[in-house]
């Protein structure tokens, strides 16, 4: 385990870590990613994650940023 994967954790379970809810129509599915230690960092990285999505087939890919805790499950 590095160093920033150490501080994320150490973030989340503070309740200060970045998340991003993705919620898709098609399949009806939501999914939480993160954690980022900054909003602009999980910004960044999330337009990846959502490209992925649309590539496998999702339809309507809705998505809001959130501070918080979270644990499992990450895909509902």
């Amino acid at each position: 385990m590095g160093p920033i994967h150490g501080l994320r954790r150490f973030g989340n379970n503070l309740g200060l870590a970045w998340w991003a809810k993705v919620e898709t129509s098609a399949p009806n599915v939501t999914y939480w990613y993160g954690p980022f230690l900054t909003r602009r960092n999980l910004k960044v990285n999330l337009s990846s994650f959502l490209e992925d999505l649309s590539i496998e087939g999702s339809d309507s890919i809705k998505h809001t940023l959130v501070r918080e805790r979270r644990g499992e499950p990450l895909t509902i």
